[in-house]
């Protein structure tokens, strides 16, 4: 199958299950972890992809390391909306990265998602990311936001209902899931907000981290 192949539209639409709201635990930690075993899909013109979330972080109410620290402005106002909506920024200049806020409105909080183990719409991933080895599709927040197309035309977007981004429901058994200090921050750098699923090679990060 060539590039042409896969860039044709596709009108099969995903079978997953969006979470409910109501389903969202209504704390930032507790979130951060019920969200590990979930599934991202992602719907593009030439068709679903999508991915086992296997790596989050925590950004907790009064926490110095959140973009919601110093309070509500016009770029980070997505993490005030109520829990399951995406706040999308570009770090660096370089990468998008994906949030899900996490609190009740007007309390700004959220949950990045650090990597996903890849499940549909692998080819059309591999363009996207102009690589070929499956481990480091999503393997970093950077790198999954560029498999999955995500930028900032997302920013704001409702994860609970389907839609160009949102979140599933997972369909297998969650194995363990281990904690950790979070990566790349330097402020409140030594909470244990980080979750992984353990053993899966599609989590990013020092190997110490993930013991």
């Amino acid at each position: 199958m060539g590039r042409e192949d896969l860039l044709k539209p596709e009108r099969r639409k995903s079978f997953h299950v969006p979470l409910s709201r109501r389903a969202l635990p209504l704390d930032t930690a507790s979130l951060a972890h019920y969200l590990i075993g979930t599934i991202l899909v992602r719907e593009l013109p030439e068709g679903i992809v999508s991915g086992t979330i296997v790596e989050t972080e925590a950004y907790i109410i009064g926490d110095a390391a959140g973009h919601a620290f110093r309070g509500m402005t016009k770029r980070n106002r997505s993490l005030f909306l109520k829990r399951g909506h995406a706040y999308v920024y570009l770090a660096y200049g370089t990468s998008f990265m994906l949030n899900v806020s996490s609190e009740v409105p007007g309390v700004g909080a959220g949950v990045l998602i650090r990597a996903l183990e890849p499940r549909e719409g692998i080819p059309i991933m591999r363009i996207n990311r102009g690589i070929e080895r499956l481990r480091d599709l999503a393997r970093g927040p950077g790198r999954l936001a560029a498999a999955l197309r995500i930028d900032a035309e997302l920013d704001g977007c409702d994860l609970c209902r389907r839609g160009p981004l949102w979140l599933a429901r997972g369909d297998r058994k969650v194995g363990e899931i281990g904690q950790s200090m979070r990566i790349g921050i330097s402020r409140d750098a030594d909470r244990l907000l980080r979750f992984y699923l353990r053993g899966s090679p599609y989590v990013s990060g020092l190997r110490s981290l993930n013991q």
